[in-house]
């Protein structure tokens, strides 16, 4: 026996009660449960870039553990000193150091770049990019990032993009056998403008060849952020540069949720370009920030 005088009765009270049970519970129904947090694998870290330019190998660990940041980047050329000139001691004494302390040491960020016209300029970043690698892999970290860097006057860009492409992927090979991430920052003149970078890593196709996504202005142009960080996630290595957090003009919040979503297990790096007067203070903050808007990504 039916309880509806017609079709379009029925389908109205199966309606109501899809409704209703979707927000109630029925007698010995189990609720569902909440949806967990995701799980946070990426960590913080820092490059000396300007902060921490002109601190030795000792202030380094100090002021980084005192502000709770776990891993750094360290900038060529800068006072810590750490060169490829160092013989095998010095490189075990480095090692030793890092690994007595609370911070990790993630690799070298260089400005070697592989856009030069000149072929003897081309082959000397080259086999430089290949000293810091090796220097790399001896003291623990693990990769080198390098800079396209840009296009030149009568070059066609064409050719640029299959020579930065190709030079990467060569290092990338090299890099392997030693555990080391090639990583191509997102950098430079025209370069870092998204769509170069894809057509640059579309050549630089080894996949140890790797993106260090760079938070720039360029990043928003076109179809924005989110499009533009989609066309190299794919290929996004072990780190990712960051300046001051709480600066307005860069979506930082959204690259948190981006980087979240993905379970990205790499490095956020602070490379700050402000000059306060109290770094270690400064970096304490940052540090507080990040994290606000990591737990913030976790639980959208």
């Amino acid at each position: 026996m039916s309880y509806f005088s017609n079709p379009i009765q029925r389908r109205e009270f199966l309606r109501d009660m899809a409704l209703v049970t979707g927000g109630l519970l029925l007698p010995g129904a189990v609720p569902a449960a909440p949806a967990k947090p995701k799980k946070v694998r990426m960590k913080l870290g820092m490059v000396t870039y300007t902060w921490g330019a002109d601190w030795d190998m000792a202030t380094i660990l100090q002021n980084l553990q005192e502000a709770g940041i776990s891993g750094v980047e360290l900038r060529t050329g800068h006072a810590h000193a750490i060169i490829p000139e160092m013989d095998k001691a010095q490189r075990k004494e480095v090692r030793k150091r890092f690994r007595g302390s609370d911070v990790e040491f993630v690799g070298f960020s260089t400005d070697l770049r592989f856009d030069h016209p000149e072929r003897k300029l081309l082959l000397e970043s080259i086999e430089k990019t290949k000293e810091y690698i090796r220097l790399s892999a001896d003291i623990g970290g693990s990769g080198v990032k390098v800079q396209p860097n840009q296009f030149h006057t009568g070059v066609p860009k064409s050719r640029t993009v299959e020579q930065i492409g190709k030079s990467i992927s060569q290092l990338a090979r090299y890099g392997a056998d030693y555990g080391q991430q090639v990583r191509l920052e997102v950098h430079g003149p025209e370069t870092q403008e998204i769509g170069n970078m894809k057509a640059i890593m579309d050549v630089a196709d080894h996949p140890n060849a790797k993106v260090c996504w760079n938070c720039n202005p360029e990043d928003l142009h076109g179809a924005g952020f989110k499009a533009n960080f989609n066309l190299l996630s794919d290929r996004l290595g072990n780190t990712v540069h960051v300046r001051e957090l709480e600066d307005p003009s860069y979506p930082y919040q959204e690259l948190m949720n981006q980087l979240v979503g993905m379970n990205y297990r790499g490095w956020v790096l602070l490379e700050c370009r402000t000059n306060p007067a109290d770094k270690v203070k400064a970096l304490t903050e940052q540090r507080k920030i990040w994290e606000e808007m990591v737990e913030k990504a976790r639980n959208s």
